[in-house]
């Protein structure tokens, strides 16, 4: 080609009719080459054919949306960049320059075309900015990576938000420059009038899809999410999760995930929802776990915070702020609600016989005393509960007790604690209970447990105790003690949201306009529907008082419990080891929580749900309509409209049956999602989109029914289509990563969730891209992940680092007696007399 001069020859652009550009890529080329003709002073002519009625030529062209024949009349390149190369004469640049120029349009090709324009421009922009310097900064000159990289981002910088684009100022001032070059000036309205009439997405506007912006739904996590006046405003928590170990399956499904899937189910319909966690801190369990491992308090807990917060992230978890309760916020308020229900009389004074250590001159709690078993004789017991016989055990009747900071035998001596009056407080809390529990439709198990405690008559409980790691008691002859961890870790809850938010108590002091649901395992049921509320009533405040309580029992592992210990189950950091994506692992855990009864995870359950659930039933479903609807020539993306006459109420069809059924089954999912009944609800969603499976059955979709009966292919694709689109709403709250995939596959906006079943994707939209949703696991990965999370030769962090010996026991407690530091909180109020 060295001897044709671009400048003073001509180009002939062939527009393939058959396979129009319905992609920005595609798009992208044709416009490199206008820009490049236009830069060379090249003359550009205008073919169009329909390759494919060419049948006797096999050529690449009938899949091509456009070529170049070059001025020979025999040269023709398919390629854009190749032709953006022959327009510019690269072979007779001076070498330096042409180095750069095919330096610059390899990367163009080998990483800039690869990444996802039509998805995630940021992505893209920043890519570009790392090349900005190679671009020319100026209105007249287009170089040939100019050229490129314009026609490249045309599309995406024209169809970017404003706040994308804030963030690349360099790449919008360039972007300004060249489109106010006399050669992309020329080029412009060209490619306008040739490609945006056919790349309906192209539009900024939107108007051809008919899009309804009421239905589009968008999280966003930087906004302070505040009640409103007329909304129904919904504030979420999950049981705060101790932070002294990894949390395993069970702890994720009992209670931050159950939460997670109610609170992206409320916000999909139209809720103001506030969902907040966060890690809880305080008490004897992260003293023992410091000394355990020979670091501070503080240490520990910044240590287990992080890895509590990277699982949560890596299972998706919709927190608005995910905190911890070692803060001066959680300081302030504890001491404030205990000073109200001082000053109002609910609290009283007793006298506790404890061991007390004289070496350590401090009184001991349970945890950190060890000693002989009474009962079995277990030479290491612990002050609560025996590990080797199972029997709970008071401290003060351990045989040869002995101090686990320094070894010494404590001895017995009074000690006064507080306590909360719950005898006084019991006809406002069984009050509370009746309404709420009828009106909030609390879970069965919720109710049976704090029946049991109501009937069982409740009894002054204490609230303080000797420990350090604590929030102080601000009282007088208080100063050694802390409040006792289950005093104040349900105000973590109200503590966290202030640490989210200044004006907190509009969540927490709003008992008319806020609907409170708290999701945890059964274990934690009586802090949270007794003694939680009962402190509430003490202070006289007119608090947010518990609307729902959602509870779970056990999931166990295998044959077994859950055992950080001993190596048994599957650990948070561990599912994400295995590889398969975490909304697999929330389906399972979703469709197997043990709402009425203990569950059991299996690895042949895991296994086969995927394979058979997921892949077979909404992988199915939505591949086979969208890759039909991308794949068929004739439709090339655009979603076609569905015959009146089909689709009627009333109509006698499988069409029109479909959308009866579905809007049946809607209804039964919203209503046992607003129950909070998630499982029966994740139960519904595989139930409609096996009904869609169905109807493509039923239809017989392929390429027979396009030939043979045109509306009724039609039809069946744009109410399968729009099936999807509910689906992806359906699947949100449970696999979020999934109803994104299945938004970007169809081109459409993650959506709110109506009441019917519509037809939201309106004739002319163009949708995306097929993606496999799922990918099948591979049967023999069930017997490898049992021996690997079996136990059998899995250590613990914990067995690693726990001294085995007296001498590194010895040396543990040393360290641990200095590095136990107290609580980090501001000056305690005036003591109360």
């Amino acid at each position: 080609m060295s001897d044709i001069s671009p400048n003073s020859a001509h180009i002939t652009l062939v527009k393939n009719l058959a396979a129009p550009p319905t992609n920005s890529t595609a798009a992208a080329g044709l416009l490199k080459i206008l820009v490049a003709a236009q830069a060379t002073g090249t003359t550009v002519q205008w073919t169009e054919v329909d390759a494919a009625a060419e049948a006797a030529q096999a050529t690449p062209k009938s899949k091509q949306p456009f070529w170049v024949v070059l001025g020979d009349s025999t040269t023709r390149l398919y390629d854009a960049n190749a032709t953006v190369r022959y327009l510019y004469k690269a072979g007779t640049q001076p070498l330096a320059d042409r180095l750069a120029t095919e330096q610059a349009l390899e990367w163009e090709e080998k990483t800039l075309s690869l990444l996802p324009v039509d998805k995630d421009i940021d992505l893209v922009l920043s890519a570009v900015e790392a090349k900005i310097g190679q671009l020319s900064a100026t209105t007249t000159t287009v170089s040939p990576i100019d050229a490129v990289i314009f026609g490249a981002l045309y599309y995406a910088v024209s169809n970017a938000k404003a706040a994308v684009l804030s963030k690349y100022v360099d790449i919008q001032q360039w972007f300004a420059q060249k489109s106010a070059a006399p050669a992309v000036a020329a080029a412009l309205p060209i490619y306008t009038a040739n490609v945006v009439k056919v790349l309906v997405r192209e539009d900024p506007t939107m108007e051809n899809r008919k899009m309804r912006e009421d239905i589009a739904y968008v999280f966003d996590r930087s906004k302070i999410v505040l009640p409103e006046a007329g909304a129904k405003n919904v504030l979420i928590t999950s049981a705060l999760p101790y932070v002294n170990n990894v949390p395993h399956l069970g702890n994720v499904i009992g209670s931050t995930l159950s939460a997670d899937v109610f609170a992206r189910y409320s916000r999909v319909r139209g809720n103001n929802t506030l969902y907040i966690c966060g890690t809880d801190e305080y008490g004897t369990a992260t003293e023992t776990k410091a000394l355990e491992e020979g670091i501070s308090c503080r240490e520990l807990c910044d240590k287990y915070h992080t890895i509590h917060k990277q699982v949560y992230d890596w299972f998706d978890l919709s927190f608005n702020y995910f905190g911890r309760s070692s803060t001066e916020k959680q300081t302030e308020i504890v001491q404030n609600v205990f000073l109200k229900c001082y000053e109002n009389g609910v609290i009283s004074e007793r006298e506790v016989t404890q061991l007390y250590c004289e070496s350590c001159s401090r009184f001991l709690a349970d945890r950190y005393v060890e000693g002989i078993c009474p009962v079995c004789r277990f030479e290491d017991a612990r002050g609560d509960q025996c590990d080797s016989c199972g029997s709970l055990i008071n401290a003060a009747e351990l045989i040869e007790p002995r101090c686990k900071l320094d070894g010494n035998r404590p001895v017995l001596r009074d000690s006064k604690h507080l306590f909360l009056d719950l005898d006084g407080l019991q006809p406002q809390c069984e009050a509370f209970v009746a309404k709420a529990s009828n009106e909030g439709k609390w879970s069965s198990n919720g109710v049976a447990i704090t029946q049991n405690w109501l009937r069982e008559g409740l009894r002054p409980r204490s609230i303080t105790r000797d420990l350090k790691w604590g929030v102080p008691v601000p009282l007088a002859g208080y100063e050694d003690k802390v409040f006792y961890v289950w005093f104040d870790a349900c105000i973590g809850y109200p503590s966290i949201t202030a640490n989210y938010t200044s004006e907190w108590e509009r969540w927490w002091k709003n008992p008319d306009n806020v609907k409170l649901y708290q999701f945890m395992g059964k274990d934690n049921v009586p802090f949270h529907t007794v003694i939680f509320p009962s402190t509430e009533f003490g202070t006289g405040e007119p608090w947010t008082m518990l609307h729902h309580i959602s509870t779970c029992d056990y999931l166990n592992y295998e044959s077994g419990k859950f055992s950080k210990s001993r190596g048994v189950g599957v650990f948070g950091n561990n599912a994400q080891d295995t590889g398969v994506p975490s909304d697999v692992w929330r389906y399972f855990l979703l469709s197997n929580r043990p709402e009425t009864s203990d569950t059991i995870f299996t690895w042949s359950d895991f296994v086969a749900r995927n394979n058979t659930e997921l892949l077979a039933n909404i992988g199915n479903f939505c591949n086979r309509v969208i890759k039909f609807l991308d794949g068929n020539t004739k439709y090339a993306g655009v979603l076609p409209a569905a015959d009146a006459a089909l689709i009627a109420p009333g109509a006698d069809t499988i069409d029109r049956r479909l959308i009866d059924d579905v809007n049946e089954l809607l209804a039964r999912y919203i209503e046992r999602m607003d129950g909070v009944h998630l499982k029966a609800g994740l139960r519904t969603v595989m139930e409609i989109s096996s009904r869609g499976n169905q109807y493509l059955q039923e239809a017989k979709l392929d390429n027979t029914l396009f030939s043979e009966n045109r509306a009724q292919c039609d039809t069946v694709l744009a109410v399968a289509t729009n099936l999807i689109y509910l689906l992806s709403v359906l699947l949100h709250p449970f696999m979020p990563a999934t109803s994104a995939s299945i938004a970007r596959q169809l081109n459409a906006p993650e959506r709110l969730l109506t009441e019917t079943f519509e037809l939201e994707l309106q004739p002319g939209h163009v949708i995306g891209k097929a993606e496999y949703l799922f990918t099948r696991i591979d049967e023999k990965k069930i017997d490898e992940w049992r021996l690997k999370y079996g136990g059998k030769q899995v250590k613990s962090d914990e067995e690693a680092e726990k001294p085995k010996s007296k001498k590194e026991k010895s040396k543990a407690r040393a360290r641990a007696k200095v590095d136990v530091e107290a609580a980090p909180a501001p000056a305690p109020p005036a003591a109360a007399n």
